[in-house]
């Protein structure tokens, strides 16, 4: 809204020239994001514990989170609005793109609220059940995948990582392969999030390669230059990212250890189905699996438990998702949560290479 409202007065101040640019709008959006999570957090986290929407801990877990009883979830409400508000601010509101990120970040949003809310408020512990959250989430990301699909200039290929000419043409197929992308990533990082912080690092540092990725698929020049896909549009996802950067560190205050308030479902799902969403855009989906490899690495450790289990009565791990493996362990949980962070960060310069090791 302001950057239209800029563009309509810039003959007459020319200092509003300086809204044209995407690095402005990406380094102000994810201010903007900042000073939400800062001015609204406190009362959100009071809300919240009034409310009495306490997280269920397990039973079954590592016996240092029964001290977690009594600490609010839902707190991913306020990185939902820290992320909408700024976007809505500084990003061209004509392009589809942000318009496809924002559906499935509110969509998966909802879908987390409404399971979270079951959770707390009605004592749930199923919350809508595991088959309606995902034909719920298959809703969403068909309508994203949609309406990215129909973009006029956008492609239907897969590009493979650190090689210039490898395209693979997936057509049709793209829809399910970007339905499929965005329901998993959601899970992935829902799966993730089990210790304070251990999930909003990965993924600040996740939307921050994002920004970099889709700054330069999204510009001619730089995209040509280095060689890779120009992804027509691409550029304001930038401004997305910086606003979603912003909205994890601005909630990474509250949830640090020891955490005064979780994200809950809400949070979860609607940043995995996003960062699914921008990878799917900026034709970057096999660098996803790369930089958030540890949403990866948690995901294969629940499905190989779980797998294992059933095959041969036995686990691999002490406890999925691997987190809570690391902490049966003897670990201590801020040494998993930053030990999992600096992984993650290595992994998005290791994603980010690709740029140049082609």
């Amino acid at each position: 809204m302001l950057y239209h409202l800029a563009m309509m007065y810039v003959q007459k101040f020319s200092v509003l020239n300086v809204v044209r640019y995407i690095t402005f709008r990406t380094v102000v959006a994810s201010l903007t994001s900042l000073a939400i999570s800062f001015a609204f957090g406190p009362a959100l986290i009071r809300w919240l514990t009034a409310l009495k929407v306490d997280q269920t801990i397990r039973d079954d877990g590592p016996p240092t989170h029964l001290s977690k009883k009594g600490t609010p979830t839902m707190g991913g409400t306020l990185i939902l609005i820290s992320i909408i508000i700024p976007t809505l601010l500084w990003a061209d509101l004509y392009n589809r793109y942000v318009w496809g990120v924002l559906l499935v970040s509110v969509g998966m949003g909802i879908i987390g609220f409404v399971d979270d809310y079951l959770k707390v408020a009605h004592k749930n512990p199923k919350g809508i059940g595991g088959k309606n959250k995902i034909i719920a989430q298959l809703i969403v990301a068909s309508l994203a995948a949609a309406l990215i699909f129909t973009h006029p200039k956008f492609e239907e290929f897969l590009v493979v990582p650190f090689f210039k000419n490898i395209k693979i043409p997936l057509g049709l197929f793209y829809i399910p392969f970007g339905i499929f992308l965005i329901i998993g990533s959601s899970n992935a990082v829902n799966l993730t999030d089990g210790l304070d912080g251990l999930a909003i690092g990965p993924v600040m540092t996740t939307a921050g390669m994002f920004i970099v990725l889709s700054y330069v698929v999204g510009n001619y020049k730089f995209a040509t230059y280095l060689q890779l896909p120009y992804v027509y549009d691409a550029g304001n996802l930038a401004v997305f990212c910086g606003a979603m950067t912003g909205a994890g560190l601005g909630f990474l205050w509250y949830n640090t250890y020891p955490a005064q308030v979780f994200m809950g479902d809400v949070g979860s799902l609607a940043l995995g189905g996003a960062l699914g969403a921008v990878s799917l855009i900026t034709k970057t989906e096999l660098l996803l699996a790369i930089a958030g490899g540890i949403f990866v690495l948690e995901t294969i450790s629940v499905i190989v438990q779980v797998v294992s289990f059933k095959l041969t009565g036995k686990r691999v791990f002490a406890m999925a998702p691997i987190h809570h493996h690391y902490e049966l362990k003897g670990w201590a949980e801020p040494k998993v949560i930053v030990r999992f962070w600096i992984i993650s960060i290595i992994l998005a310069l290791i994603a980010l290479t690709t740029l140049k090791l082609r």
